[in-house]
């Protein structure tokens, strides 16, 4: 897990010019996910979204079809992604809980994500579709050669 700058949320334009990986992995991950929705032509993928228990931090949005993951790390198996993120927050937050639910919202409506307690693509310092877009179409499915 990367870990941010201290406190780096609090200033839009600080957060703004984070390395793309932290930028969506620490407080844009919901961005890149519905941007991955919208330009990939992967079948099966839908958003998912980890959901601390009351009294916790550690919000994550990624996309996958049940198998793989598609999040700032790039792809990877959803069944490590979910590993990976509950020992690093258990490891580090005692009594850490969370549940993992099915997007049923568009990740890109500010209205939406603004109930959710996320900020919506507008209320960022700069544009954070293009720059997801710009790291999307930088991965490559696992099972494409070059």
């Amino acid at each position: 897990m990367f870990r941010p700058k201290r406190n780096f949320k609090s200033d839009p334009e600080q957060r703004w010019q984070q390395r793309d990986r932290v930028f969506f992995g620490f407080g844009a991950c919901h961005i890149l996910a519905g941007v991955f929705l919208e330009e990939t032509s992967a079948e099966g993928f839908y958003g998912e979204w980890i959901a601390p228990g009351d009294g916790f931090r550690g919000s994550h949005v990624y996309a996958t079809n049940g198998v793989l993951a598609f999040d700032f790390h790039g792809y990877s198996y959803r069944e490590n992604l979910l590993s990976r993120y509950w020992k690093w927050h258990q490891g580090h937050f005692s009594g850490w809980t969370a549940t993992v639910a099915k997007v049923d919202f568009c990740l890109l409506d500010t209205f939406e994500l603004n109930k959710r307690q996320h900020l919506g693509p507008d209320q960022y310092f700069g544009d954070p579709i293009p720059r997801a877009r710009k790291f999307v179409h930088s991965q490559k499915m696992p099972c494409e050669h070059t």
